[in-house]
Formats: structure tokens, sequence, C-alpha cells
């Protein structure tokens, strides 16, 4: 075998998910040539096919790329070679041909062993500290880390459905909007109480249509009755949520008679104007000037809550953190163990929640616009399943399901 070919392996439900007709597509795509000399298919719903490819390339850049663009569906060089260490000279700088990660868990070889990859998120380096990796983002990497270059020595299991995965297989289809909500719900209730019966963690990431939707009072019983463990937001869903729990009103309209009411435009604002003169949302839940609502729920039931602010914000209520990294980090801490995570018609914060879970962390994302979850897809976070609805008439059906109640 010369310097352009190369042996890769690949294991997992390669035929069921598509992955191996992908692989042969990007070697073709990449004008290189195969030789499928092993090829073991799984014979159950639980075994995995493994597959053994030579690659050729016409030349050892074309077999690089080639190469690189397979390692992301899960191929590995078969070669024994331990992952390439390189030390960096620079806080917040790497080689060249840092290995950039993905949201797949993932191994690296250290003395002819593999080791599973701490803290797995998307777009980080991989430090090893100790003999032991883990995600780094590039801005906390310091002068002489050792960090893994190059592919070889990399192994990237991506998250495949199995034969019999029925969990929402309404939706394996093209995503759009006519599918009958009722049966997500029902699916994603099973989900719920199965995890909460497990001890599991969800997280709820929220935008501000929740409140403009009459989602207000689902979302709370939801976090009344023990089915949130987390809530992830920006300035707006606590300001909207507030300013309906002081006034009923959200932007000023009236959510029962969906009129605007007079001088309904700066409700808000007295919104944010009332939480300030007591310092925090905890201070006016505690004094009894908030008694109702999302984040009253929150604080009531001991429910930790994240507000990561924007340069769009008014205000902002003194709960939110406006440091951007200082939010980035706060997010993270939140999501560490979550099993589910339900997006709720939050564009922005769905695509950066996306962008710090593991893929193995079911995703699902609620928003009347298809192409929100597609961009959420698109940008890595190919596990999230979409709902394409009113998020406030999913989280009326939602309840109901979970507790009898709408």
């Amino acid at each position: 075998m010369d310097n352009t070919d190369e042996i890769v392996e690949i294991k997992g439900h390669l035929i069921d998910s598509g992955i191996m007709s992908s692989v042969l597509d990007q070697i073709i795509k990449g004008k290189g040539s195969f030789e499928i000399f092993e090829f073991i298919v799984g014979k159950t719903n639980e075994d995995f096919s493994t597959a053994k490819i030579r690659i050729h390339g016409h030349t050892r850049e074309d077999l690089g790329r080639i190469l690189e663009n397979l390692h992301e569906l899960g191929c590995y060089i078969t070669d024994s070679q331990d992952a390439r260490l390189c030390r960096t000279e620079k806080a917040a700088c790497v080689p060249d041909d840092f290995y950039s990660t993905t949201n797949h868990k993932t191994f690296v070889r250290l003395n002819g062993d593999w080791v599973m990859v701490r803290e797995q998120r998307m777009d980080a380096v991989v430090a090893v500290e100790q003999g032991r990796p883990r995600c780094k983002k590039l801005r906390d990497v310091k002068a002489g880390d050792l960090v893994v270059c190059g592919v070889a020595g990399v192994k990237v299991i991506p998250e495949a459905k199995a034969r019999d995965r029925n969990d929402f297989s309404f939706m394996d289809s093209e995503i759009s909007s006519e599918k009958k909500a009722s049966l997500g719900v029902k699916k994603l209730a099973a989900i719920f109480t199965q995890i909460k019966a497990a001890g599991g963690k969800i997280v709820v990431v929220a935008g501000p249509v929740v409140v403009h939707t009459g989602g207000v009072e689902p979302l709370a019983d939801l976090i009344r009755n023990g089915f949130v463990d987390v809530l992830l937001g920006g300035n707006a869903i606590a300001v909207h949520d507030i300013e309906h729990a002081l006034y009923a009103t959200s932007l000023g309209v009236d959510l029962n008679t969906g009129i605007p009411v007079a001088h309904g435009h700066k409700n808000h604002m007295r919104a944010i104007n009332t939480i300030n003169r007591y310092g925090s949302i905890a201070a006016a839940v505690e004094q009894g000037a908030l008694r109702s609502g999302i984040l009253f729920e929150c604080v009531k039931k001991g429910i930790p809550y994240v507000l990561a602010g924007s340069i769009r914000d008014d205000g902002p209520l003194p709960d939110v953190t406006m440091d951007m990294i200082a939010a980035q980090e706060a997010y993270a801490k939140a999501l560490k163990g979550a099993r589910l995570v339900l997006m709720l018609s939050t564009m922005l914060h769905s695509i950066g929640t996306g962008n710090m879970i593991p893929s193995e962390v079911m995703t699902v994302c609620v928003d009347i616009n298809p192409a929100v979850v597609t961009k959420l897809a698109d940008r890595g976070s190919a596990q999230a399943i979409g709902v394409v609805t009113d998020v406030g008439l999913f989280l009326n059906l939602l309840t109901k399901e979970l507790i009898g109640k709408t």
C-alpha cells in the first residue's frame, strides 16, 4: 500500500442510517476510489455492522481531504498509531492542523488505548491533561497545552437511529408543517415520563413567542409538576413573562382578547422597572410583587435558570448575564448531564445550545417556521427532531398529556 492509500474502518447502523452511502459518496466526490474488502452486516436490531475500506487518492493531499470528510461520518484509520499531540506556544492559539471536534462521541488513542473525550461539544479542540482528553474552547487554551492534531488516532461515533426506533418516526421524513402535532406530543410526553422516572435531566430553551402564543400557563405547570430541571433563554422571555404576570399583556397586547391595551407599549418597560426596584426576579417573588408565571415557578420550585443577554435587549433585567463569554459558560454548565433538550421558538438560543451538547442528547425543536429546525440541523445538530407548529398549542397539548390539564 503506497502513501496515497489508507485503510479505514467504520462501525454502526451503517445501512439503516444511510452512513455507508454517505461514506462512498464522499470518496467519489473527493475524486478517490475505494475497495470494500470486509463488510459484516448486523443480524439484529442491536447489532452493529462493520466495514473496512481501502481508499486511494490521486495525491496525498486528495487522500487527506477525503479522510477528513470521512472522519466526521465515523471512519477511522485502522493503523494502530496514537493520536498526534502538539504543544501550544501561545494562549488561545493552536497549530494549524488542530483537530476540530464535532458533537459526536469521540475517542482518541493514547498509549495504544482508545480513551473517550470528556465534555463533548462541537467546535472545540481536544486537550490532553494528565493523560485524559477533553474538549476545550479555543479561548481557554493556554500556552504549553497538549492538543490533538490531525485525524489519525481519533475515532468518532456518530449518533445513529436503530432499526426499531419508533420515537418520532412519523417525523423522520423531511421537515414539514403537514404533520399532526398531537402525535408528536404523545410520543414526547411518554419520553418525558420515562426520563423523569429514571431521574434524568430535562432542559427547556424558550423564547418570548412562548408568552405571545399563550404558553405561559402550560410551561409554568410543567415546571411546577417537576418536568423541567433547567430553563435557558434570553432577556425577552423573562421580560414578557413578567409583563404578562403583572399586566396580563405581552408586547402590550391583551392575550385574552388579542387587542392592544391603552399605553400597553410601555408595559414591558414597566415590568423591567418593577424588577429593578426589587433588585432581582427572586427578590420580587419573595416580597410578593411577582405572583405567577414561568420565572415565578422557577424561583418557587428552585429550578435554575440562565438568561443570556444580547444587543437587542431592553433593560436588561438584573438577572440577565450580558457578558457573552460568561453567559456561554453558564449555559454549558447548566446543560451538563441533560438527557433531553426541548427548544421552544428561539432560533439563536436553540442554535447556541445545540453547539454545546453532544449528539447523544435527545433534542426537540418546536417552531412555526420550518427554517428554524433546518438551520439548527445545518449547523451540526443533526440529531434535532423538528415539530412545526404553534408553540403555545404544543405546550398546551403536552401539559394535557403529562398532567391532564390545559
